[in-house]
């Protein structure tokens, strides 16, 4: 059969099963633990794994922790509340702007902003973005800094390597706090911090190492993005958060997974990466995704560069074995 969006299709009842199975073995019998503690976002991934924890542990073992900040925006409470009702877990709001500002992530970060834009103060909106991967030039992964003014003026510009590193560090303190805070519910009541990760984030490195790339387990890295969304309406998540584009929640503008990183939607992106895995030749992923030969090649050139470049972030921590040699 050619190859088409149609391998992208998962049997969800069956692969929710095979999931539920494993989250029991791994938490119950290696972990020893009574139940999951989840991050919740009002996004579809961790909407997912909510859902399958349910399954798997039952809703009065489950509980589900939003964690909004200053730059939150407030919808995702709004969407956390009405799943973990939905699915009658106990439901925490973690307000973490005060630990925010303890770490100086505000503070560290707008230095940053304010040496490419000196205009820039709290009254304006920033977000970091990528150029859109279907350019057939191969446009590389040169990350823009934008920002919005209050009446709505928008400026980019290219973002200089020191202030991007800036940028991103002092951002990445929210995700490592939020994983604190879930570590602080999980280990009060003897229970597993669930990851909510897919397979692009996962594999692409989108992800903060020890902050949402630090859990027990993770349930759906195996999945891409698009088998997450089959997976989401099999288990009855609520329309509004299917519908809604994924988001990066970090930055205070708006600022979508693809604006930021993966730079193609995911019914395209994905297609491409399991056409290129499977080594389907160019032009029949071009076929089924309705590209150019050009820009196959580019988004696959994106994929493996991505890979490639976020290794270390899956790397487990080094240490020197007791007769294990060093060259000095």
């Amino acid at each position: 059969m050619p190859f088409s969006k149609d391998d992208l299709k998962i049997d969800p009842a069956h692969e929710t099963e095979r999931i539920v199975s494993f989250m029991r073995q791994t938490v119950g019998r290696k972990l020893r633990k009574r139940g999951a503690v989840v991050g919740i976002s009002g996004g579809i991934d961790s909407s997912v794994c909510l859902a399958l924890s349910v399954q798997a542990f039952g809703a009065e073992r489950v509980v589900g922790v939003a964690m909004p900040e200053a730059d939150s925006n407030p919808e995702s409470a709004v969407l956390a509340r009405k799943l973990a009702r939905q699915f009658g877990v106990r439901f925490i709001v973690e307000d973490m702007t005060a630990a925010q500002i303890g770490f100086g992530t505000y503070r560290r970060r707008d230095e940053a902003i304010r040496r490419v834009f000196p205009e820039y103060d709290p009254t304006y909106k920033a977000k970091i973005v990528l150029p859109n991967a279907l350019d057939e030039t191969g446009v590389l992964n040169v990350f823009q800094l934008t920002i919005i003014s209050p009446e709505g003026e928008e400026k980019t510009k290219r973002i200089p390597p020191e202030e991007y590193l800036q940028i991103v560090a002092a951002s990445n303190f929210k995700q490592r706090s939020r994983m604190a805070m879930l570590y602080y519910h999980a280990e009060r009541l003897n229970y597993a911090v669930v990851g909510t990760g897919n397979k692009n984030e996962h594999e692409q490195g989108f992800f903060v190492k020890y902050g949402d790339g630090g859990a027990d387990l993770k349930p759906i890295a195996h999945l891409f993005k698009t088998q997450v969304y089959q997976l989401a309406e099999y288990l009855n998540i609520p329309e509004e958060i299917r519908k809604r584009p994924p988001t990066t929640d970090t930055y205070s503008a708006e600022c979508t997974q693809e604006e930021f990183f993966f730079r193609v939607p995911f019914e395209i992106g994905d297609l491409v990466w399991l056409g290129m895995e499977r080594g389907v030749p160019v032009p029949e992923i071009a076929k089924a995704t309705g590209l150019k030969e050009a820009q196959v090649e580019n988004i696959m050139r994106d994929i493996r560069q991505k890979i490639r470049a976020t290794e270390y972030l899956r790397m487990e921590p080094f240490h020197l074995d007791t007769k294990e040699e060093v060259v000095l």
